[in-house]
């Protein structure tokens, strides 16, 4: 088990971000809000969740150990696997799936993409006397700071076609929420929740 990795940034991608530990790049996955706060170059310490298949061994990584546990206690439902976790905690914070399963918001959790009404039905289902109640945590930044006021425009974009969305079903999103990327840096994980909400309702 990796609890966490702790190294250099030698790249980020759309979905991912290596680090370098001992001269040994590792790829980790991470969501969007995550990658936000990432430079090349830099050191970052993420806390990881490794996941293990007949043929693959797969590293996921957190802004915090909050995220993390949610990730981990997400995947106990029946039906939700890694990738499934991640796109939950790419359109939600920790605290928002929190407040979803234990007020029975089904249509919260439907706005995750592969999530149906019946899923998140059978999600509240299991997890409701689990996953606990919100703790009122505000989400982690990395030291490194935020993107530049236009880069979210590529985060945010990158993070929609990830979670299945198409080009241009992105590019009207984001532009949707440009009004709301107010300031020098804005909020990639906010805007990316308020991009999918846009087009939850088209």
């Amino acid at each position: 088990m990796i609890a966490f990795v702790s190294g250099e940034v030698a790249g980020v991608t759309l979905t991912s971000v290596v680090l370098e530990v001992g001269g040994v790049g590792l790829e980790l996955h991470c969501t969007p809000h995550t990658l936000a706060g990432l430079r090349v170059g830099e050191r970052a310490r993420l806390p990881t969740s490794m996941v293990v298949r007949e043929e693959s061994l797969t590293l996921f990584g957190f802004v915090d150990d909050d995220e993390k546990s949610v990730f981990e206690l997400l995947q106990t439902a029946s039906g939700v696997g890694p990738k499934l976790a991640q796109a939950m905690l790419a359109v939600h914070s920790p605290d928002e799936l929190r407040r979803a399963v234990t007020t029975e918001d089904v249509k919260t959790l439907t706005t995750v993409p592969g999530i149906g009404q019946k899923g998140a039905q059978r999600i509240i289902l299991e997890l409701k006397d689990r996953i606990g109640a919100p703790t009122g945590a505000v989400p982690q930044r990395h030291a490194s700071g935020a993107p530049a006021e236009e880069a979210w425009r590529g985060q945010v974009h990158a993070g929609l076609v990830g979670l299945g969305w198409t080009g241009k079903e992105a590019d009207k999103a984001v532009e949707a929420v440009s009004p709301q990327a107010t300031g020098g840096a804005p909020d990639v994980a906010a805007l990316l929740r308020a991009a999918l909400r846009t087009l939850s309702k088209a």
